[in-house]
C-alpha cells in the first residue's frame, strides 16, 4: 500500500528577538485559528493521521472494547451525607455522563455512627424517594462538548449552583437551579472560572472571572435572584503573576481566598455570613510566603492553623489569631504564632488541613506515599499553652498493608463522627473507607468493581534509577506476572515532572490493556514532581529544569539495564508539561524510543512564556523563570525548548495529540512542532498531528469518547512496539 504524503505547511517568515538573539519561526502563522487556511491545514493533518494509522484501527477497537468490558458501566458512588440528604452519583450503561442523585436521610444528623452510615444502594435500582437533581446527559445533549467546572448545593438542599463549559475552552457559564421545583433561575454569569461556593444560608454565590490571559483575578458575590449586572466585586488581583482561588472553611463561616503562584501567595478571609463583608488580608504576597490558612474554633475562640514554608520547604503548621497577623505590617519577620507541627526534611505536609470537631486531619507525604495523620485538639491546646510541638511522622493515622498506596481525605463534615478517605494503589481498584474519629480502623464502604480482573495476575515493584548527577530516581514498574526481567519485553515509560505534581499510586483500567499484551508499564518519578518533597520539585524547575529530562532518560536506561525492557522496543508517553518532556527527550536521545505519544504537548515553550498576554504565561514565570527580564533564563529555556531544538535526526514515530479549544497548551504548539520535526526527520518513522476539533485540554467530553482517545493513544505506541496481541 502506498504511504500517503503528509500535509505541507507553508512557511511565513516571522522573527522574534530577545536579549540579542533572533529566532526565525516559519510556522507562527498557524496561531490564528480563525483563519480558514489554518483550519483547513488541521483537517488535512487529521486526514493524514487517520490514513497513516489506519492499520491500527483493529487494535484501537480491541483496546476500547477491553476498557468498556472491564468497566462496570452502570454503577454508583458511595452516598455522602450533607444536611438531611444523602448525595451520590450514578453512571448508566450507554450514557456518556453521570447523573447526580440524592435521597432523604432516614434520621436527623447526630453524633451516632448510625446516622452517618450510608444507605444500601444498588446500580440501576432507584431508592425510595430518590431524585436526580442534575442529569448531565440531558444538558450535554444540547452541545458538541460539555464539561462541568464546579457544582455546589446549599446546606438546606434547596439551591444548586453549577458552571458549564460547552466549547472546551474552560470558560464557564454559572447557572442556578431551585431544587424544590427543578426550575432554573433566570440569571446566569458568563466567563466564570472553575469553582463556585455558596453562603451558609444559600442566598449568595461566590465565583471568579478570568482576564484575557485566562487568569482568575476577580472575585464576585452574586445574590440569588438578582441579575448578574448587580453582582458585587469583592477583590481584584492586578499582579499578572498571581492566580486566585478560594475554598470554604469547615464550618462554612469563612471563604479562604488565596492569590499567588508556585512560590508564594497572599491569603484573605471573607465572612460568608455577612452580605456586606469585605475580604480581610491575613498574609500579604509581599511576605513571599507559601501558606494555607485554616480557620478553626478552639475553646470558643476563633483561631487560625497556618501551613507554611517559613521554617523549611516541606512546611510546618502554626497556631495564631487573625488579629495577631494583621497587626504585623511593619515587622521584619512575620510571627506565625506557636509551632504545632515542626518542619521535617523527610515528611512533606500538604498545603491544607481538614478541621473537624473531633480532631484535625493532616495530609502528609511520607516515604513518597500520600497519607492521613491525626492531630488531636488536646495536642493543639498543649502547644497553645506553651507545650512542645510534634512531628508529622509521630502522629497516628489509618494504616494499610500495601507499601505503595495513596490515601486522601474526600469528605469530613465538621460535626460528623467519622471522615471518609479514598484509598488507591497501582493494582487494587479504588476503595472508599469511612474512619471513625474515636477508632481509626477503616470501614470499607466500597471497592470499585472491575470485570474480569484479578490483582494476583499483576505485579508492582519499585526500582531506583541513578541520574547523571548521582541522584536516585524512583521508578514504578508494573507488569503481568508472566513477564520476567529478561531483556525481551516491550515497555512504555510515562512521565510528567512539573508543578510539584506527583504520580501517586492509582489504579487504571485502560493500563491493563498494555499489561495484558506483555508490555511493561513504568512510571518515572522524576524531579520537578513532588514525590519526594518540596526539594524534589525545586530541583526540577527554573534553571534546574533539565534535571527533569535527564532523569527520564536515566529511568529509561535503567529499564534496559535491569532487564525490564528491550532497548529496541520502548515507547514514551507524556502530556501537557509531560508533553514538553516528550519533546525534550526526543531531541536529546531519539534513539532510545521506538514511539512517542505527546498529549497536548507544551513544546513551543519559549514563545509562550515570552508573551504575558497568552493564557498562563505570566503566572508560569515562577515555574520556568522569566525569559523576558532575565537573559540567563532566556538562553537556558532556548537550550531545551523542543520546537527550537529540532535537528536532523532519526526521530521515532511521534504522535502529537491536541485540541483546538485548549486554553492551557494551545493547539498551535504541536501544530508548529510537527512540520518542524518532519522537515528534519532522517528516518522512516511517521510523525503525525491529531487535533480534536471540539475539545479542550482534556480532549473530547464524555466517558466513551475519552476511552476512544485512550485506545487511540495506546494503540499508537503498542503497534510500534510490536505488541498488538493480548
Amino acid at each position: 500500500m502506498t504511504t500517503p504524503a503528509p500535509p505541507i505547511a507553508k512557511k511565513v517568515p516571522t522573527q522574534r528577538t530577545h536579549h540579542g538573539d533572533t529566532f526565525n519561526d516559519p510556522y507562527e502563522w498557524l496561531r490564528d485559528k480563525d483563519n480558514p487556511e489554518v483550519l483547513e491545514h488541521l483537517r488535512a493533518e487529521n486526514a493524514f493521521t487517520e490514513a497513516i494509522s489506519a492499520d491500527q484501527e483493529p487494535l484501537r477497537e480491541a483496546i476500547f472494547g477491553e476498557i468498556k468490558h472491564r468497566t462496570v458501566e452502570t454503577d454508583l458512588s458511595v452516598p455522602a451525607r450533607r444536611g438531611n440528604w444523602w448525595y451520590f452519583v450514578r453512571t448508566i450503561e450507554g450514557q456518556q455522563h453521570p447523573l447526580f442523585c440524592r435521597v432523604p436521610a432516614a434520621e436527623e444528623a447526630s453524633s451516632s455512627l448510625a446516622a452517618w452510615t450510608p444507605p444500601e444502594v444498588s446500580p440501576g435500582v432507584p431508592l425510595q424517594g430518590e431524585e436526580t437533581y442534575f442529569d448531565t446527559n440531558a444538558e450535554a445533549a444540547k452541545h458538541p462538548f460539555y464539561s462541568l467546572g464546579g457544582m455546589a448545593v446549599s446546606e438546606d438542599g434547596t439551591l444548586l449552583a453549577y458552571s458549564e463549559d460547552t466549547s472546551g475552552d474552560e470558560h464557564f457559564t454559572l447557572r442556578l437551579r431551585n431544587l424544590n421545583t427543578g426550575e432554573a433561575y433566570p440569571e446566569s454569569v458568563e466567563n466564570v472560572h472553575y469553582g463556585v461556593h455558596l453562603s451558609p444560608d444559600g442566598e449568595r454565590a461566590y465565583y471568579f472571572t478570568a482576564d484575557s490571559a485566562w487568569r482568575p483575578f476577580r472575585l464576585w458575590q452574586h445574590t440569588v435572584g438578582t441579575p448578574a449586572s448587580a453582582d458585587r466585586l469583592l477583590l481584584e488581583v492586578e499582579d499578572i503573576t498571581q492566580w486566585s482561588g478560594a475554598g470554604l472553611s469547615a464550618d462554612r463561616r469563612d471563604l479562604v481566598i488565596e492569590s499567588g503562584n508556585s512560590e508564594w501567595n497572599a491569603t484573605r478571609l471573607l465572612d460568608t455570613t455577612d452580605p456586606e463583608a469585605e475580604p480581610q488580608l491575613i498574609i500579604p504576597a509581599e511576605r513571599k510566603l507559601l501558606n494555607s490558612v485554616t480557620p478553626c474554633d478552639l475553646d470558643g475562640e476563633r483561631m487560625l492553623l497556618i501551613t507554611h514554608n517559613q521554617d523549611g520547604p516541606n512546611n510546618a503548621v502554626s497556631l495564631t489569631r487573625a488579629e495577631a497577623l494583621m497587626h504585623q505590617a511593619d515587622a521584619e519577620t512575620l510571627d506565625l504564632g506557636s509551632t504545632v507541627i515542626q518542619h521535617d526534611d523527610a515528611v512533606k505536609i500538604d498545603d491544607s488541613l481538614t478541621v473537624t470537631a473531633a480532631q484535625v486531619l493532616v495530609e502528609a507525604r511520607i516515604s513518597a506515599n500520600p497519607s492521613v495523620r491525626l492531630l488531636s485538639w488536646d495536642t493543639v491546646r498543649q502547644v497553645r499553652d506553651g507545650g512542645a510541638s510534634v512531628v508529622a511522622s509521630s502522629l497516628s493515622g489509618p494504616s494499610f498493608e500495601d507499601p505503595m498506596h495513596s490515601v486522601n481525605v474526600v469528605q469530613a463534615r465538621y460535626d460528623a463522627p467519622l471522615f471518609r478517605v479514598l484509598y488507591s494503589s497501582w493494582l487494587v481498584p479504588d476503595r472508599v473507607y469511612d474512619i471513625p474519629h474515636h477508632d481509626p480502623a477503616p470501614l470499607l464502604r466500597r471497592e470499585t468493581p472491575v470485570n474480569d480482573y484479578d490483582p494476583e495476575d499483576y505485579r508492582a515493584v519499585r526500582e531506583w534509577a541513578v541520574a547523571q548527577d548521582g541522584t536516585h530516581i524512583p521508578v514504578t514498574v508494573l507488569h503481568h506476572k508472566d513477564v520476567q526481567p529478561d531483556g525481551s519485553n516491550p515497555a512504555v515509560i510515562y512521565g510528567y515532572g512539573s508543578y510539584e505534581i506527583s504520580n501517586d499510586p492509582g489504579f487504571g483500567v485502560p493500563r491493563l490493556s498494555l499489561l495484558n499484551r506483555g508490555i511493561v508499564f513504568a512510571i518515572a518519578h522524576i524531579r520537578g514532581g513532588g514525590e519526594l518533597g518540596r526539594l524534589w520539585y525545586e530541583n526540577g524547575k527554573k534553571l534546574q529544569k533539565k534535571n527533569t529530562f535527564t532523569d527520564f532518560l536515566a529511568a529509561t536506561d535503567h529499564l534496559v539495564a535491569s532487564g525490564w525492557a528491550d532497548a529496541d522496543r520502548i515507547g514514551a508517553i507524556g502530556g501537557s508539561a509531560g508533553g514538553l518532556l516528550m519533546g525534550a527527550v526526543a531531541n536529546l536521545a531519539p534513539q532510545k524510543y521506538r514511539a512517542i505519544l505527546a498529549q497536548v504537548p507544551f513544546v513551543d515553550t519559549l514563545t509562550t512564556i515570552l508573551d504575558p498576554d497568552m493564557p498562563l504565561s505570566a503566572g508560569e514565570w515562577e515555574e520556568w523563570g522569566n525569559p523576558i527580564a532575565d537573559p540567563e533564563v532566556y538562553h537556558y529555556m532556548k537550550s531545551y525548548s523542543p520546537y527550537e531544538n529540532v535537528h536532523p535526526a532519526h526521530y521515532p514515530a511521534i504522535a502529537a495529540v491536541t485540541s483546538l479549544h485548549d486554553t492551557r497548551v494551545m493547539y498551535v504548539e504541536p501544530a508548529k512542532w510537527v512540520p518542524a520535526l518532519r522537515e528534519h526527520q532522517q528516518g522512516p518513522a511517521p510523525i503525525v498531528l491529531k487535533t480534536e476539533m471540539d475539545g479542550g485540554h482534556g480532549g473530547a467530553s464524555g466517558r466513551y469518547e475519552k476511552w476512544k482517545d485512550r485506545a487511540w493513544d495506546y494503540a499508537w505506541v503498542a503497534s510500534f512496539l510490536g505488541a498488538a496481541d493480548a
